[in-house]
């Protein structure tokens, strides 16, 4: 079959070799081709040739390696209920891999044309401490980029370095654009590069703080991993093989904080001036739902999210923890329909043609709880309200991170804590009154208010205790019992 490529694709709208680079985006993996690369092909597509993309992985060559042979063309196959519609996105114009060539990506951030740095590096990328939002300064990424600042290996580190220079060069800063799912992400990246630049030099602290951009996001839409059998059905549907294709959903959202000195792309995104209530809402009822399925759905032996939304105890579970729990600690955002959007939610779980996997939903939960549960829990506390189901979805982590699944076998975590998580897991026993304060006591996930609430320790121990001694089906039935 023929490789995708530019010689043999007949249906791009312009020619991307006209394109200069504007962005650099950080962690080109399949989100940030499904979201805003799509978005921003679109832009180039209109005539608005400033804005392609130049993307750089932090760790690995596995996506530059697959896409260089194609041009970095790739085909976006979106689905809905209608079936699957494909497109290619020509956006992406290079990948480059930081590990082999550090200071190559500091001076494509340097490029006089790249106004926008953005960055899809998850949560854990940004080396902070999730509880907090503070850097994590012994972090040992942070640790070797203050004693190797021209050779980087974090985000933070890679944003500093160029900041530092392009100042250095008299160039204009940078604006940074996170589309991770932090709480207030533009403030909380702001704090962490804001910090590691003081530790460098305290005049680029200041520099970094006065006059470098830091937009806050909201984006939303599911991306699966990709399988082998979607890049089968793609190149049939096609005609082209495709090493590195993306599937994802039709719907598609992005509310973006209009702050960019140096100029943006005309996305055909939400431009505001407060992203808070979008943000929270989105990250309390869609990941906090996701997050909560992913350890229930695993642990009762559902693949992906559809699923567990075929299975009326877990179905039942999601939707009481959106309309009785999350849907009262939200300010929710002028002209939204709150109901409209928490249906479309579940339509979009329900989703046969996206089988996003329960385990791939459950990596790096140390660094997701704060702000998909934890945030939503304290809220409700301070109501004196009822936190039935959000302590579900978190002694369903707890029971998910001991590493031993309902039949005895093992479950493959990951997690940056994933050793600490274990080593308190085996100490405790499958023992809820041992392990719920064992995996409390991790302060940079908890805390120190959540431990010491007796309210939620109790909730949080006694759901535990029912998923070691009845699993999580079970325990999922009696909660549908108790709150029909």
């Amino acid at each position: 079959m023929t490789r995708l490529s530019l010689p043999t694709c007949r249906t791009l709208g312009y020619d991307p070799s006209l394109a200069e680079i504007g962005i650099v985006h950080l962690g080109v993996g399949a989100f940030h081709r499904a979201h805003q690369a799509d978005y921003t092909d679109a832009v180039l597509a209109r005539g608005d040739r400033r804005w392609a993309i130049l993307g750089a992985s932090l760790r690995s060559p596995e996506t530059r390696d697959a896409l260089q042979a194609q041009d970095y063309l790739y085909t976006l196959a979106q689905s809905d209920q209608s079936g699957e519609h494909c497109r290619v996105i020509a956006a992406l114009r290079g990948v480059l891999v930081a590990p082999e060539n550090p200071q190559g990506l500091i001076e494509a951030m340097c490029l006089p044309s790249v106004k926008i740095v953005s960055l899809t590096v998850t949560e854990k990328g940004y080396c902070h401490d999730p509880a907090s939002g503070e850097l994590n300064e012994q972090h040992p990424d942070i640790l070797h980029d203050l004693a190797n600042p021209d050779s980087p290996r974090s985000a933070p580190g890679f944003l500093v370095e160029a900041m530092r220079a392009r100042k250095a060069r008299g160039l204009p800063p940078l604006t940074v654009l996170c589309c991770d799912n932090l709480p207030a992400n533009g403030r909380t990246v702001a704090r962490v590069v804001t910090r590691l630049a003081a530790l460098r030099n305290p005049d680029l602290g200041r520099y970094v703080a006065d006059h470098v951009a830091f937009p806050a996001t909201m984006v939303d839409r599911i991306v699966p991993a990709t399988t082998e059998a979607d890049r089968a059905r793609i190149a049939a549907a096609t005609g082209l093989e495709d090493s590195w294709p993306v599937v994802t959903e039709v719907f598609t959202d992005w509310v973006i904080e209009d702050n960019f000195p140096q100029g943006r792309p005309d996305w055909a995104a939400r431009f505001v001036t407060d992203i808070a209530p979008f943000e929270t809402m989105k990250l309390r009822l869609l990941n906090g739902a996701h997050s909560s399925m992913s350890y229930l759905g695993y642990l009762a032996g559902h693949e992906t999210i559809a699923d567990c939304m075929q299975d009326p105890v877990l179905a039942h579970f999601v939707s009481h923890l959106m309309n009785r729990e999350v849907t009262q600690t939200l300010a929710v955002p002028p002209g939204t329909d709150v109901s409209a959007y928490k249906q479309a939610l579940l339509d979009r779980f329900r989703n046969p043609g996206l089988r996003h996997r329960t385990r791939q939903i459950a990596m790096d939960g140390s660094q997701k709880l704060p702000q998909r549960l934890l945030g939503t829990i304290r809220d409700r506390l301070k109501a004196a309200a009822p936190i039935d189901a959000l302590a579900l979805g978190v002694a369903a982590w707890m029971r998910y991170v001991t590493g031993i699944d309902e039949a005895g076998g093992a479950i493959d975590v990951r997690d940056p804590l994933r050793d600490e998580l274990r080593a308190r897991a085996d100490a405790a026993g499958p023992d809820a009154r041992r392990l719920a304060p064992a995996l409390l006591g991790i302060e940079t996930i908890f805390g120190t208010d959540l431990p010491a609430d007796p309210r939620f320790t109790a909730a949080v121990t006694a759901a535990l205790d029912s998923l070691i001694r009845l699993g999580s089906r079970r325990t999922c039935e009696t909660f549908r019992s108790i709150h029909p």
